[in-house]
């Protein structure tokens, strides 16, 4: 299997530091970073980590989870994939302390407690879920 590469490039203190998030890979693109905007409540342009951990364990679950929709006998149409990763204070420093996936599905050929099995299954089979197993991770699932 593949390795995929990111890059940070950081001038200055914690505090009033910055840097670039190359995403190197993809060649996607570079994007700010800073501890005054990651602890911020608005990102004001710039990612965190925080965003870019969200990101992977979305697109990592809802691959996982359209796999396991097709294993289970149903067709995924749609499927609306939110995850809110929250950072808060640690003894000491900081620590994430809890991801919140929400899904939004549109499925053929599963009734909702299928949908809601396939779903939690997902969230314990997906990679991303499994390396990030010391923080809590919630699921709320339904299907439109």
């Amino acid at each position: 299997m593949p390795t995929r590469s990111a890059r940070t490039d950081w001038t200055g203190t914690f505090a009033e530091g910055s840097g670039k998030v190359e995403l190197t890979s993809s060649g996607l693109g570079t994007f700010t970073t800073s501890f005054p905007t990651r602890s911020a409540d608005t990102a004001n342009g710039s990612t965190s980590p925080e965003e870019l951990i969200a990101a992977a364990h979305s697109a990592c679950y809802a691959m996982q989870l359209s796999a396991i929709i097709g294993e289970a006998g149903g067709t995924p149409i749609a499927l609306d994939v939110t995850a809110d990763v929250t950072l808060g204070p640690d003894t000491p420093g900081f620590k994430l302390t809890g991801i919140k996936l929400t899904l939004r599905g549109e499925v053929e050929g599963l009734d909702a407690e299928g949908f809601a099995k396939a779903a939690q299954l997902a969230k314990e089979m997906c990679p991303v879920s499994k390396a990030l197993t010391g923080v809590e991770i919630t699921l709320d699932a339904a299907l439109v």
